[in-house]
């Protein structure tokens, strides 16, 4: 099993990536958004990967974290999401996105996705609510701020607090994490404070 690639970057086709590891061009199809986040062609990349096996094909996907492969692995095992509806739905949503969509019942934002009708989004709901938290996606949110640390609950706390009244307030919750996840975080900041500089990106 080939668990990842480390190589140049050869060409970006419409649905998948050439990557050339000593020589040897392999195929990895990818998401649109995982896509647009590597580096220009003849660039190293390493591609955590999942081999599809069909009887008439064989057949790589490509991510760029452990927890995109875990999410995705996740994904295609709920009954009637392929490895292709898998790609759709991390191609529209985030894995963070999609945390928070599941465990607030936000079937519209899942509905995004290519071929995923209402049915399927709720399907992938009840069957995924118990194995995605919505902790890590705040965990994440604190790491790509840079001022929050693994495991650090208070900002967790407040972020969760903060998403949790914008969704009160009627927005999104989908669009209310993204909103948090924008907020530079310091130690000093409370539930209002990080409320109100969300509430500033969500209206420009």
């Amino acid at each position: 099993m080939i668990s990842y690639l480390r190589g140049s970057l050869a060409a970006v086709e419409e649905d998948k990536v050439i990557v050339d590891v000593g020589g040897v061009g392999y195929g990895v199809y990818m998401s649109g958004q995982a896509m647009g986040q590597l580096p220009p062609v003849g660039g190293e990349v390493k591609l955590h990967t999942y081999l599809n096996v069909k009887e008439d094909a064989m057949q790589l996907y490509g991510f760029l974290t452990r927890d995109d492969l875990r999410v995705f692995r996740l994904l295609i095992g709920v009954n009637g999401i392929g490895p292709k509806g898998g790609l759709g739905v991390l191609s529209a949503l985030s894995p963070d996105d999609l945390r928070f969509a599941v465990l607030s019942n936000d079937v519209k934002a899942i509905c995004a996705a290519p071929g995923i009708g209402k049915k399927t989004a709720e399907k992938l709901i009840l069957e995924l609510r118990d194995k995605l938290k919505l902790e890590d996606a705040l965990e994440h949110i604190a790491m790509d701020s840079g001022t929050a640390v693994r495991g650090d609950d208070g900002h967790n706390e407040v972020q969760s607090e903060a998403v949790q009244a914008l969704v009160a307030l009627g927005y999104g919750s989908t669009e209310a994490l993204k909103a948090v996840r924008k907020v530079e975080m310091d130690g000093l900041m409370g539930t209002e404070d990080v409320l109100k500089m969300a509430l500033k990106y969500m209206t420009t």
